[in-house]
C-alpha cells in the first residue's frame, strides 16, 4: 500500500501512481460533463477531474435554448432536463421596474413568446426554451456520465502536462483531500476547466481580449414572491430607481434573476459607471445585502434568506484556436462573456457535441486524425460570435439607462431628466418615444433565434467545393433564424409522421444517434442503395432514410419539400451532430462512387 502523506506536508509523486486511460477530461461543467456524456453514447468512457468538492453549487448559468437541448435530445436526456427546469411559460416577460412590488417602466416578450416571433421559434426546432439553472444541469449530466462507466474525481486539480509521444498526453494531478500528486496518462485531454483555465495556461493559447466591463455581484436568496409574480410573469426583472441616491455604488441598477418560481432569486447587481470595482468596494455584510434585496424587492412582509454571494467579471475574452496536438479546449476555458442571451452553458454543451463523434470516429479508425482538426475551424468562429453578441447584449442596455437619467452623476441633473417622461407635451414625447424604442432595442438579447441557431461551419469536414456559392446572410443575423441545407449548416426541423399516422417526429429525430444519415424521397432509392454499399466498404455506418409520398416517413404538413432545397431524388448528407455535410440537387450518375468519394473528404481517409 502506497504511503500517503501527512495533510499540510508537500506532495510529491510517487512512481507507481500512475493512471492509464484513453480519455481525459479537465473540469465536469456543462462542457465537460456534457462531452463525457456525449462520448458514453459513443461507449468511450475515462477519467473526469475537477478541483471543485462537487457539482455547482450556485445556479450559474440558467438559460437552455432548442439548440442545446438538441443534443441532449439526441442522447435521451431532454426529458430528464425537462422534468427539472422550469417552463417556458414562466419565462414570458423580462421588466423593468422600480421595484418587484411597484411600479413598472415596460416590459417586453422574451424567449419566444412574442406573437411576432412565436411562428419562427416554433419552425425551428422540436425542443423549446427552458430554465435549467446549473445546479440542476450538471448533477444530471455527470449522473450518466458516471452511470455509463466515467470514473469522475472531484477535489482533484490539473497542474501539468507533458507530451512524450505524440498519442500521449501526461497529466500530472493533485488530490486536495489526500494532498498528494499523480499522473494520468491518456490519447486525449480535454480541457473544460473554467474561465481560469490552467490547461489553456498550460499550452499559453493566446486569447484574444477586449478591455473588461467592470465587475458584477451575484445575491443568491430565498425569497417567496408569489404573490407578487401573478401579474409579473417573467424570469428576468430590471429593478432601478434613478431618482435616487443613497444606497451603495455596488447596487446602482439589479438584474433580478428567477431561479425557481416563485422562491428563489439571483440579485444580480451591477455597479455605478465609475464607481470602485475592487474586489474590497463590492464588499458588504450579510445586512447590507440583505437590506439591498428587500429594497428591490418593495415588500416588507418578503422575508429573505441570503444563500451566498460571489463575485465576477463581464469579460470579454475568446481563444485564438481551441486545439493543440492531442489537447482540444473550449467550454468557458476558451469563450468568456456575461450571460446576455443565455448562450454560455448552450454553447458548452454543443462544443462537446461537434466534438465527441469526432473522437470516437478518429479512434475507431473510421476517419483520419485530420478530422479532429476540423473542431476548432467550426467552433472557434462560433466562440468569436458569441462572445461578441453577449457584450453588445450588454451595451444595448446603456440607451434607455440615459434616457431614464441613470448615467447622469449629478442627482438633480438625473431627476430633471426622469421628470421629462411625465410632461405631457413635445419635450416629454420625444423621450418617451426615445424611450420605448430603446427598450425594444434590447429585444435581440430575449429573441436571438439566429445567433442561437445559425451556425456555419467552414472546415474539412464537410463538402462545399460543388454547391456553389452559400447563400447570404440575413439582414438580422441576431433574431433571424437563416434555414438552408446548405453544407455546413444544421439540418432544418420540420415534423415528419408515417403514412398511417402514429406519434410525430421531427427530421433531427432520424439523424444523429452517432451515425451519419443520407436522407432522399422518390426517386431516390437509388441514393439508399449507394449508402448501404459505401457503408460495407468504409465500415461507416450510414443510415437512409426517404421522405415523402408512400415513403419512410410522410411530410405531412408538406414543410419538408419547402426547406429539403433539393429534389425528390436528390440527397442531404447529414453528419452525426445533425449537420449537413454534403447534398446532391438530383439523382447523378454513379452515385455510390460520389458519394464514397464524398465520405473520404469528410472523414479525411
Amino acid at each position: 500500500m502506497p504511503n500517503i502523506p501527512i495533510l499540510g506536508s508537500d506532495p510529491e509523486i510517487a512512481d507507481d501512481e500512475f493512471v492509464k486511460a484513453d480519455l481525459l477530461i479537465v473540469g465536469a461543467g456543462p462542457a465537460g460533463a456534457g462531452l463525457a456524456c456525449f462520448l458514453a453514447a459513443h461507449g468511450r468512457t475515462g477519467i473526469i477531474i475537477a478541483s471543485a468538492p462537487g457539482t455547482a453549487g450556485t445556479p450559474r448559468a440558467h438559460i437552455t435554448s432548442m439548440a442545446g437541448l438538441e443534443c441532449l435530445r439526441d442522447i435521451g436526456l431532454e426529458q430528464e432536463c425537462l422534468n427539472a427546469a422550469t417552463p417556458s411559460k414562466n419565462m414570458e416577460h423580462t421588466r423593468w421596474c422600480r421595484t418587484m412590488a411597484g411600479e413598472e417602466y415596460a416590459r417586453l416578450y422574451s424567449w419566444g413568446h412574442d406573437p411576432k416571433f412565436m411562428g419562427a421559434y416554433e419552425s425551428a426546432s422540436p425542443c423549446n426554451h427552458v430554465d435549467l439553472p446549473q445546479t440542476l444541469l450538471e448533477p444530471i449530466l455527470t449522473r450518466r456520465a458516471v452511470h455509463s462507466g466515467w470514473k469522475l474525481r472531484f477535489n482533484t486539480k490539473f497542474v501539468s502536462l507533458t507530451r512524450p509521444a505524440p498519442d500521449v498526453v501526461i497529466a500530472t494531478v493533485y488530490d486536495t483531500l489526500l494532498n498528494k500528486m499523480y499522473r494520468i496518462q491518456s490519447r486525449f485531454l480535454f480541457g473544460c476547466d473554467g474561465a481560469r483555465s490552467q490547461v489553456v495556461r498550460e499550452l499559453a493559447i493566446p486569447l484574444a481580449k477586449k478591455p473588461g466591463q467592470g465587475l458584477a455581484l451575484n445575491v443568491l436568496v430565498r425569497a417567496d414572491m408569489s404573490h407578487l409574480l401573478a401579474n409579473r410573469t417573467g424570469n428576468l426583472h430590471w429593478v432601478v430607481r434613478p431618482e435616487e441616491v443613497d444606497g451603495p455604488p455596488w447596487a446602482w441598477a439589479v438584474v433580478v434573476r428567477m431561479v425557481r418560481p416563485w422562491t428563489e432569486w439571483m440579485f444580480i447587481y451591477l455597479p455605478a459607471p465609475g464607481a470602485d470595482l475592487t474586489a474590497e468596494a463590492m464588499n458588504a455584510t450579510e445586512e447590507e445585502y440583505v437590506a439591498q434585496v428587500k429594497r428591490a424587492i418593495g415588500d416588507d412582509s418578503v422575508n429573505v434568506e441570503l444563500l451566498d454571494v460571489s463575485k465576477w467579471w463581464i469579460n470579454e475574452v475568446v481563444a485564438e484556436y481551441y486545439s493543440d496536438g492531442n489537447v482540444y479546449c473550449f467550454g468557458d476555458s476558451t469563450h468568456r462573456h456575461p450571460p446576455f442571451n443565455g448562450l454560455g452553458s448552450n454553447t458548452c454543451i454543443q462544443d462537446a457535441f461537434n466534438l465527441a463523434w469526432k473522437v470516437d470516429y478518429v479512434m475507431s479508425g473510421k476517419a483520419g486524425p485530420q478530422l479532429l482538426d476540423s473542431f476548432s475551424k467550426e467552433r472557434q468562429p462560433v466562440g468569436v460570435d458569441v462572445i461578441t453578441r453577449a457584450n453588445q447584449g450588454l451595451r444595448d442596455h446603456i440607451p434607455w439607462q440615459q434616457l431614464l437619467g441613470m448615467l447622469e452623476p449629478d442627482v438633480v441633473k438625473r431627476r430633471e431628466i426622469l421628470a421629462e417622461l411625465d410632461d405631457p407635451g413635445d419635450k416629454g414625447r420625444k423621450r418617451r418615444q426615445d424611450f420605448q424604442t430603446a427598450i425594444q432595442n434590447t429585444e435581440t438579447e430575449f429573441h436571438g433565434l439566429g445567433i442561437e441557431m445559425n451556425q456555419r461551419y467552414v472546415s474539412n469536414a464537410v463538402l462545399q467545393a460543388d454547391q456553389g456559392p452559400a447563400p447570404p446572410p440575413p439582414e438580422d443575423t441576431v433574431r433571424t433564424h437563416q434555414v438552408s441545407t446548405y453544407p455546413g449548416r444544421r439540418l432544418p426541423h420540420a415534423w415528419l409522421n408515417t403514412r398511417v399516422p402514429g406519434k410525430r417526429l421531427s427530421t433531427i429525430d432520424l439523424v444523429g444517434k452517432g451515425k451519419f444519415c443520407l436522407l432522399t424521397g422518390p426517386g431516390g432509392q437509388a441514393w439508399k442503395d449507394a449508402a448501404e454499399t459505401v457503408s460495407q466498404t468504409l465500415a461507416v455506418k450510414i443510415a437512409t432514410f426517404s421522405i415523402g409520398w408512400k415513403q419512410d416517413y410522410e411530410d405531412v404538413y408538406f414543410e419538408w419539400a419547402k426547406l429539403r432545397e433539393v429534389e425528390e431524388d436528390g440527397c442531404l448528407l447529414v453528419r452525426p451532430d445533425r449537420f449537413v455535410a454534403w447534398r446532391s440537387v438530383g439523382l447523378i450518375a454513379g452515385p455510390a462512387q460520389r458519394l464514397e468519394e464524398v465520405m473520404h473528404s469528410i472523414l479525411s481517409l
